[in-house]
């Protein structure tokens, strides 16, 4: 019996991960804090949801026994430095010395593309520091680095298309800035053929992989598709760059988590795109779906000829 515990399995990401390595056969244990959050992944069969913060000492040592892998995702995208640290880097160390202990020795660590020590922002940083320690730690580890991921239950072109819905106009911060996004699936494809021996499970070990998609658009393209195949488009205004500061403070102080940081502003002066120095995704035999194939599907409703066009079009899988 195959047994992965997944972290950060009930977010975006982690809940399509859960799906696909549970159709292929593999039992997953999905730690939360709050059981309320798991309620897209509590329904399959052989899933197990267990209520647990794995920040606290103990909890990965008490949840990782009788595991032959782990799926690493939690990560967060707002926050002060010592929030990124406590995710990006605290964390990760401890999970690699509770693996240690428990004797796991195989983790998929989902990470991001463009990741540096010397990048412009917190994000990048710890992110960078994490992906540090693991290679240090001595585990079988592969690493992935996704682009911006979209799919259905995203909250990036979702969003996008939403605001159309309901403004004038959309005010974008950093409107040429360049991403290569990926599909959600693909993704968890990626951590599947990982874990797979009989894929690439073997060869992948002590790798890190590119995982993007093969459009690269800027922010303001992405916003002007989801606004296309959402239920309208809006024209995009691109924003000063300091009025796109005062606009991310404002956010910033807002209730509930921001749309957009500072620090977000300060990651998307670096191009989020794919430099060809590491594999890509072809690398573990997946060829990644352009985004005009798959974002039509879930977003708006353009009526059954249109959706059967979309459906025709898909890159066969």
């Amino acid at each position: 019996m195959k047994k992965v515990l997944i972290t950060g399995g009930t977010g975006f990401v982690g809940r399509h991960v859960c799906e696909k390595l549970h159709r292929l056969g593999w039992h997953i244990t999905v730690p939360t804090r709050r059981m309320a959050k798991a309620a897209a992944v509590q329904h399959l069969p052989r899933v197990t949801v267990l209520e647990a913060d794995i920040h606290q000492p103990g909890a990965l040592e008490r949840l990782l026994p009788g595991h032959d892998a782990v799926v690493h995702l939690v990560a967060i995208l707002h926050g002060s430095e010592a929030a990124f640290e406590q995710a990006h880097v605290a964390l990760p160390r401890q999970l690699a010395a509770a693996m240690k202990t428990a004797g796991v020795q195989r983790l998929v660590h989902v990470s991001a593309l463009g990741v540096s020590a010397e990048g412009p922002s917190l994000y990048q940083r710890s992110k960078a520091r994490g992906e540090a320690l693991l290679r240090e730690s001595g585990l079988d580890l592969t690493i992935l680095r996704p682009s911006v991921i979209y799919g259905q239950g995203d909250r990036f072109l979702n969003l996008f298309a939403q605001m159309q819905s309901v403004l004038p106009f959309v005010p974008l911060a950093s409107a040429g800035a360049r991403f290569q996004p990926v599909w959600v699936e693909d993704v968890a494809e990626a951590v599947a053929a990982s874990l797979d021996p009989a894929r690439h499970g073997r060869d992948s070990i002590g790798q890190t992989y590119d995982a993007a998609g093969p459009d690269v658009l800027t922010l303001a393209q992405l916003v002007q598709l989801a606004g296309r195949l959402g239920s309208r488009q809006r024209p995009v205004i691109p924003l000063p760059g300091f009025v796109a500061q005062v606009q991310a403070r404002l956010m910033e102080l807002a209730p509930g988590e921001p749309l957009m940081s500072r620090d977000n502003l300060a990651a998307m002066t670096v191009d989020n795109v794919a430099d060809g120095r590491l594999p890509g995704l072809p690398a573990l035999g997946i060829t990644p779906a352009a985004i005009e194939a798959v974002a039509p599907r879930y977003l708006g409703h353009r009526g059954g000829r249109d959706a059967l066009l979309d459906y025709r079009r898909q890159p066969p899988r």
